[in-house]
């Protein structure tokens, strides 16, 4: 008699079903947050797109009805950026237990002036930062409500080569786009362990998982149109970047397992298995830097402290 495991591999294109679950994607109405969008709403859960712009909401919710039949999709208006609207989304949710939060949204800056947001806060960090921080707050009765639920983070590879300025968190002394971009996605990863120490402390059912797409190209991603339009040119310029990157709908692989695989844990960091940049979905090591528990605990109080929630859980 085989030995071999009764838990087949995991498969990308065969998910398991999840009827009866409600998962939320911050930012589901474009880039990977659409793929991360379309790919759940497979499974049969419901599948609610949070996103500050309503209407290229629908447009991503028609698309995906349009690609799965039956698609259990609807939209709730969610702004990361203004903390003070939070609670009010996460009550328009209607639902009364929530299976995982997929926190994706975000701001990317390209270019100089720095900004800011309604609360003050540079864009960037207040938005992919503190605003997931926030959101967590407010929706830890929902997740707490399901019996297993997932906070999963969207992190990045750019946070890799980054290291978080604890005495400048707002880069009001040393604003450059692409590094402050990087360190936002930094802190939202440190978070993203964090918190899961965090309910492992007071024995939670819920856990927190972090995930990076790796290299995702729009010019590698299948089009999805009107969502995404991918042009014969784009493609044939994009297809020498495929040896070593991937396309968003391949990016949205790892945060999809860690919403559904039973055999993720907290705590863990997952992202693509080729050089972390291209290919399935695995388990990786958490990098050196996101090991310091100390600078994620000093994240977490000015975090406490900027947004003025807090979630409740001692470290």
């Amino acid at each position: 008699m085989s030995s071999t495991s009764s838990t087949p591999p995991w498969d990308v294109h065969r998910l398991p079903r999840a009827d009866g679950s409600v998962f939320l994607v911050t930012g589901g109405n474009a880039g990977i947050g659409y793929f991360v969008a379309e790919q759940l709403s497979t499974t049969g859960a419901t599948v609610v797109l949070g996103s500050r712009n309503p209407a290229k909401a629908d447009v991503a919710t028609a698309s995906i009805r349009s690609r799965v039949p039956g698609a259990r999709v609807r939209v709730v208006r969610l702004d990361l950026a203004d903390l003070s609207s939070l609670r009010t989304a996460v009550e328009s949710l209607g639902v009364e237990h929530l299976d995982a939060v997929v926190h994706n949204a975000g701001a990317a800056l390209d270019a100089p002036p720095r900004r800011e947001t309604g609360d003050g806060h540079e864009l960037m960090f207040g938005t992919n930062h503190l605003g997931h921080f926030a959101l967590t707050h407010w929706l830890m009765p929902l997740l707490s409500a399901a019996p297993a639920a997932r906070v999963v983070t969207m992190g990045s590879f750019a946070a890799k080569s980054e290291r978080l300025d604890l005495d400048d968190l707002q880069s009001r002394n040393d604003y450059r786009p692409k590094r402050t971009y990087g360190r936002s996605k930094l802190a939202q990863m440190h978070f993203g362990l964090e918190l899961d120490r965090r309910l492992r402390a007071v024995e939670s059912t819920v856990a927190s998982v972090v995930v990076h797409p790796g290299g995702a190209l729009d010019s590698l991603t299948p089009s999805r149109p009107p969502v995404h339009v991918r042009t014969a040119g784009a493609r044939l310029c994009g297809a020498p970047a495929a040896l070593l990157v991937q396309g968003k709908h391949a990016g949205a692989w790892p945060a999809v397992r860690a919403v559904l695989d039973p055999a993720v844990r907290g705590g863990e960091l997952w992202g693509p298995h080729v050089l972390g940049l291209r290919g399935r979905p695995r388990r990786e090591r958490a990098w050196n830097h996101l090991a310091d528990a100390s600078v994620a605990a000093r994240l977490w109080d000015a975090s406490r402290d900027l947004t003025g929630v807090d979630l409740g859980i001692a470290s």
